[in-house]
């Protein structure tokens, strides 16, 4: 949210009317952008899943009461999330958490959501996969399934110079800079668009729901 006064601020009740919450506290559905049957978002608190948070705060401090133990909490996350999907209607279904499955930069693949999460989006037929925490722009495409993982993570903290290509899966972009990401869907298309910060875009993706696999 930013902080200049003379932004747009939600209504009081935005969540009450945005946000529908599962029995998982960490996985929220978000179903008024689009009808039900052209697109659903689903939300993933990832930060459980990184076993280091737990192991090795460092300098940060979590609190994780009502998420202990970790085990069994991935596992009725995962379960909840699996069952969300599965009866969704949605034509299009994105996934969103704040860490990335596959990044190039500096924070690299999150190998726990590649072996927890990633089969769970492959089973069913998710499309995108949205996430921040590398202060990058990235959009790199799985190799084995229809999911684009994408990064719009440029609002800080930029031009860090760390690119490392070797990855499992398809690099389709990158950029170190600052940057946003925009997302256009229809019933049968959805376009991606990265921008600088001049609003000069730098990349496009679409994909059409009526060919086998996206088109670039």
């Amino acid at each position: 949210m930013s902080k200049n006064p003379s932004s747009p601020r939600p209504p009081q009740n935005y969540k009450n009317n945005f946000f529908t919450e599962y029995p998982t506290i960490s996985l929220f559905h978000v179903p008024p952008f689009y009808p039900p049957e052209v697109a659903q978002f689903f939300f993933v608190d990832t930060t459980p899943f990184v076993l280091r948070n737990w192991i090795l705060p460092s300098r940060r401090h979590y609190d994780w009461r009502g998420v202990a133990p970790r085990g069994a909490y991935i596992t009725t996350l995962l379960k909840d999330l699996d069952s969300a999907l599965k009866q969704s209607p949605a034509k299009w279904k994105f996934v969103v958490g704040h860490h990335a499955i596959r990044s190039v930069s500096t924070h690299g693949d999150t190998k726990e959501l590649v072996e927890l999460l990633l089969p769970i989006l492959k089973a069913n037929d998710v499309d995108l996969y949205i996430n921040g925490h590398d202060h990058c722009l990235e959009h790199i495409s799985s190799k084995d399934s229809p999911i684009q993982f994408l990064t719009s993570g440029g609002g800080s903290k930029a031009w860090r110079g760390v690119y490392s290509p070797k990855n499992a899966d398809k690099i389709q972009f990158f950029y170190d800079g600052q940057g946003f990401m925009s997302l256009r869907v229809t019933r049968d298309d959805a376009e991606v668009a990265f921008y600088d910060v001049a609003g000069a875009v730098l990349h496009r993706w679409r994909g059409a729901k009526q060919l086998l696999h996206p088109a670039i």
